[in-house]
């Protein structure tokens, strides 16, 4: 699984569409290179155990961060951005 991690560091990838979903998701502003260092960061922090592999995508839980990252398993395009526990 800690291959997974690197590939998904490595191959992750976004659409226009994410950006703004990524925004709206957080409740946030971030620019584009904003939400890829914090997309980027998370999965980096994120230990390997809090993988998962559901169907087509993977779900990289984050507590620290209260945040799940949506990846699909087949392209590495990032899907969105949830938070865990709402304020």
């Amino acid at each position: 699984m800690n291959q997974i991690k690197e590939k998904i560091l490595e191959k992750h990838c976004y659409t226009e569409l994410v950006y703004e979903r990524i925004n709206k998701k957080l409740e946030s502003s971030f620019s584009k290179k904003e939400s890829e260092l914090l997309i980027k960061n998370v999965i980096k922090e994120t230990e390997i155990a809090f993988f998962n592999k559901k169907g087509k995508n993977f779900y990289i839980s984050n507590k620290a961060k209260n945040m799940r990252i949506t990846v699909n398993s087949n392209t590495f395009r990032i899907i969105t951005v949830d938070v865990l526990n709402k304020k």
